[in-house]
């Protein structure tokens, strides 16, 4: 697996790895040498720590404490990039330890920590002049304040359910800029819209409708950050119908509204001030 460093502090650094790892290749015991938060931005892959088993997709979080053995499995071929943010034990105190939230292994692609980690790919890519040990910082705290305020409930799916999710999820990702609805969706799979439903949101934590729209708002940050072409044009182009329920919808996720959100990521302090303080609301 290729890594490289994109920046260090004393407090943080983050690194881009990228996984050319297949199902031919077999899997190995890794340990977690620090804190960390890596924001998968793309392709797929399985993680089995703490005897669970997780299934990761674009937008999902794999998260590290130091100490804890993890193996990840490659069910399916493309690889995958991810962009990790590595966390010393000072700030993780700062920000709220909690063993339940930093041994929680994985979390499923939340609306909220998927703008910013777009943005953070942005930055470290060299489109915006925040700096990334902010970012870093943000994603953290959002992090620690999103699972300080839910229960994560135990799922245990089996192999073929896992894969069958995960195939899924690769579709809309990949088709995620035209209509889809639940029974196309389900129909896709040779699966009734219940069954499939039902099987999805078990293994990937997320409905397949909340995983269309968190597609399309990932697509919709990283054209925001990079692309100059007006708001109405990256609504339609990452799948949404109208320019309103974009709107709604990425002001809902990233507290910012799309014009705001594409300032920021260009090195608009104020703005992104305003970031920051959301993404820390309730974390003491």
């Amino acid at each position: 697996m290729a890594s490289t460093r994109v920046f260090c502090s004393s407090a943080i650094s983050v690194v881009d790895y990228r996984c050319e790892a297949g199902p031919e290749d077999a899997p190995f015991v890794e340990v977690h040498d620090s804190f960390s938060i890596a924001y998968v931005r793309k392709g797929t892959f399985g993680c089995r720590a703490r005897g669970r088993s997780f299934e990761l997709v674009a937008g999902s979080i794999l998260i590290g404490h130091p100490g804890d053995e993890y193996i990840c499995t490659h069910e399916h071929p493309g690889g995958d990039e991810c962009l990790s943010f590595h966390l010393t034990p000072a700030l993780v105190e700062a920000l709220g330890y909690r063993p339940e939230i930093w041994r929680s292994v994985c979390v499923p692609p939340v609306a909220a920590l998927i703008v910013l980690g777009e943005l953070a790919q942005a930055t470290a890519e060299g489109k915006s002049e925040i700096g990334l040990d902010e970012l870093g910082m943000m994603l953290a705290a959002r992090f620690v304040a999103i699972l300080s305020g839910r229960e994560r409930k135990p799922s245990q799916p089996r192999s073929w359910e896992r894969r069958r999710a995960v195939e899924a999820a690769l579709w809309i990702d990949a088709n995620s800029h035209n209509p889809i609805d639940l029974e196309g969706a389900a129909r896709e799979f040779g699966l009734s819209s219940f069954q499939f439903l039902r099987l999805f949101g078990k293994v990937l934590g997320v409905t397949p409708h909340q995983y269309l729209i968190r597609s399309r708002l990932r697509r919709a940050a990283q054209l925001l950050a990079d692309d100059p072409r007006p708001i109405t044009e990256v609504a339609l182009d990452v799948g949404f119908g109208d320019l309103s329920n974009f709107v709604r919808t990425f002001h809902r996720a990233a507290a910012v509204s799309p014009g705001r959100f594409r300032q920021a990521a260009k090195g608009n302090r104020r703005i992104f001030q305003d970031l920051l303080a959301t993404a820390t609301l309730g974390v003491g």
